[in-house]
C-alpha cells in the first residue's frame, strides 16, 4: 500500500480548490465526526509479505519499525549506515509518515562486506530482524497491510448503527478510492493543507513544466488517481459497480490481470463470480493508447473521461500504459471496539489500497 504524505510546498501559497470529498459513498453518510492521527500510535501499519523468506541469498531483508518518519528517509539512513548505495536499497511500498509502521527493506549486499545491522541506531527507526533472501524486494511485492487505528473525540455515535455499518462494510465492501494522501496532505503546527500534489498535477496538465523528478512523479500519480476516483464514483453512484457491462474489464481476485467481457461470455455466470468476489469490475488508470474495454463499458467510460481533456492529454504524452484498478475493496479480518469517545478499529487490506477509503464510510 502507498500511504506516504507528500505536498509540493510551493502550492501552499494559494488556495487549493480541487474537491476530493465529493466521491460517492456506498453506505450512506458518515455516522459521526472524529479525529485521526492524534498520536503516532493511533495509526499503525504492518506489512504482510505473503511469501516465505529463503534465509539465504545476496539480499538482506530488514524488518523495520519507523515512527513519524517517511519511508525514503529510512532507506537513506540504511544506506548511510551500511555504505551501500541507495539504489541497492528497495521496499515494497511507502508508508505514512505520521504513524508507527513496520515494513520490509531489501538491501543488496553483492560484494559489500556484510553490515552489522545490530549496531544500527536511530531514535525513530528500529531494525527488528534481518533475514537473507534470494530476491530483491520490488514495489508492490506484498500481499497487503494490517491497519490498527484509533479514532478519537467522536461526536455522538450509536453503537447499534456502528455495528450495522461494520457488517455492511464486511459484506459489501467499500469503494476502492485512492486516499487523501495521494493528493497531498501536509501537517503543519496549526492545520492540515490538502491537495498539494493534485494542484501541482493540474498545473502540469495546464502546460506548466515540472523539472523536479520527485514532484513530477507525485503530480502524475495524483492526476491518474483523481480520474480513477471520478470514474469509479460515478459507476458506484449509478449502482453499476456490482453488475457487469458488455465490454467490461474484469480483474481476477488476487491479481492485477484482467480480461474483457465479450458477447460470447455468459454474463450470468460472470455476475455470480462478481458476487463471490472472484472477479471485480474496474475503472481506468489512464495512459497512452486506446482503452482496452469495448461496447457498453467503453461508452460509459468515454462519457466520463471526455470531461478531463487537459489531464488526458498530459498523461497520454508521458509513455504511461493503460492499466485497470478494481472499483471495490473488501477489508478482511475486521475487528472494532467502541470505548467512550474513541473507536479502535483494525483490518487487512490488499497492497495498494487505502485505510482512509474504509474510514470515510464510517466517520467524517
Amino acid at each position: 500500500m502507498n500511504t506516504e504524505n507528500n505536498l509540493d510546498t510551493s502550492s501552499t501559497q494559494k488556495s487549493l480548490n480541487y474537491d476530493t470529498k465529493h466521491w460517492h459513498r456506498l453506505h450512506g453518510a458518515p455516522l459521526c465526526r472524529g479525529k485521526m492521527k492524534c498520536f503516532a500510535d493511533d495509526f499503525v501499519v504492518e506489512e504482510q509479505l505473503g511469501f516465505e523468506l529463503t534465509g539465504e541469498g545476496e539480499h538482506h531483508l530488514l524488518w523495520v519499525e519507523k515512527l513519524n518518519t517517511n519511508t525514503a528517509f529510512v532507506a537513506e539512513q540504511l544506506a548511510k549506515f551500511s555504505g551501500i548505495q541507495l539504489r541497492d536499497i528497495s521496499y515494497a511500498g511507502r508508508k505514512d509518515k505520521f504513524a508507527r509502521t513496520r515494513q520490509y527493506f531489501s538491501v543488496y549486499q553483492g560484494k559489500h562486506q556484510s553490515p552489522d545491522w545490530a549496531a544500527f541506531e536511530h531514535p525513530d527507526i528500529r531494525i527488528l530482524s534481518n533475514t537473507r533472501h534470494n530476491k530483491k524486494l520490488r514495489v508492490g511485492a506484498l500481499k497487503g497491510n494490517r491497519f490498527t487505528l484509533i479514532i478519537r473525540e467522536l461526536s455522538a455515535l450509536d453503537e447499534v448503527a456502528l455495528a450495522k455499518r461494520m457488517h455492511n462494510i464486511e459484506q459489501f465492501g467499500v469503494p476502492n478510492y485512492y486516499g487523501q494522501q495521494r493528493f497531498g496532505e501536509m501537517h503543519t503546527k496549526d492545520k492540515v493543507i490538502l491537495n498539494g500534489n493534485l494542484d501541482l498535477g493540474m498545473r502540469m496538465a495546464a502546460g506548466e513544466s515540472i523539472k523536479n523528478r520527485n514532484k513530477r512523479s507525485m503530480a502524475i500519480s495524483a492526476l491518474r488517481s483523481y480520474v480513477f476516483n471520478e470514474v469509479a464514483s460515478r459507476r458506484i453512484e449509478q449502482e453499476m459497480h456490482n453488475r457487469i457491462l458488455l465490454g467490461d474489464a474484469l480483474q481476477l481476485s488476487g491479481s492485477n490481470s484482467y480480461f474483457v467481457v465479450s458477447k460470447d461470455d455468459d454474463i450470468s455466470t460472470l455476475n455470480n463470480r462478481l458476487a463471490s468476489q472472484d472477479v471485480f469490475t474496474t475503472a481506468p488508470l489512464v495512459g497512452g493508447g486506446k482503452l482496452s474495454i469495448s461496447d457498453e463499458a467503453l461508452q460509459f467510460e468515454q462519457a466520463q473521461l471526455k470531461q478531463y481533456p487537459n489531464i488526458l492529454s498530459a498523461l497520454n504524452g508521458l509513455g504511461l500504459k493503460q492499466e485497470r484498478r478494481a472499483i471495490m475493496l473488501y477489508p478482511s479480518n475486521i475487528k472494532w471496539e467502541l470505548n467512550d469517545d474513541h473507536l479502535a478499529l483494525s483490518f487487512d487490506l490488499p497492497s495498494g489500497c487505502f485505510a482512509t477509503s474504509v474510514l470515510r464510510e464510517i466517520i467524517e
